[in-house]
């Protein structure tokens, strides 16, 4: 005996629409399509050392003046505006991919940090904060010291 199975031609579509959506999921970078509002967003680096926490920051076309850094409550948040070039009247695009508006982005630090002596610098659109850690969570070295004459001469060992 035989099953028919009724044919739908929007079958393989689907299963390719849907093939397209998980890998956006994974993409590196955030991938824009016309129907959304511009969010504009960008990748960062998180690090630590023994004394700073580093947030880079990648910022192509946009200028220092645009970018704005505050730090609140354990947050770094970067925001600002990629300012959009006007037009000539003449100009025909053929496409128009290049986002632009404000832009921000919030970052959980992972440890409390002094942001009164922050630093940061821009160069060739990419940001680097440095964030000095608090003195109380800081590695602290402790100097051991020799107390007494035995421990400094080496007297009372036995040497067998």
């Amino acid at each position: 005996m035989t099953t028919l199975v009724q044919w739908n031609p929007f079958t393989r579509m689907y299963s390719l629409r849907h093939t397209t959506g998980t890998l956006e999921d994974y993409a590196p970078f955030k991938v824009w399509s016309r129907a959304e509002p511009a969010d504009l967003t960008f990748p960062t680096d998180l690090m630590e050392t023994d004394d700073h926490v580093v947030v880079t920051a990648v910022l192509p076309g946009i200028t220092p003046d645009d970018v704005e850094i505050e730090v609140t409550d354990g947050i770094l948040t970067i925001k600002g505006e990629a300012k959009h070039e006007e037009t000539a009247e003449g100009d025909n695009y053929y496409s128009r991919e290049i986002r632009y508006g404000t832009f921000s982005r919030s970052i959980q630090l992972p440890t409390r940090v002094n942001h009164k002596h922050a630093d940061a610098e821009f160069e060739n659109g990419i940001l680097t904060v440095r964030l000095p850690k608090a003195e109380e969570v800081r590695p602290q070295t402790i100097k051991v010291r020799a107390v007494g004459k035995k421990a400094l001469t080496g007297a009372g060992r036995s040497s067998t």
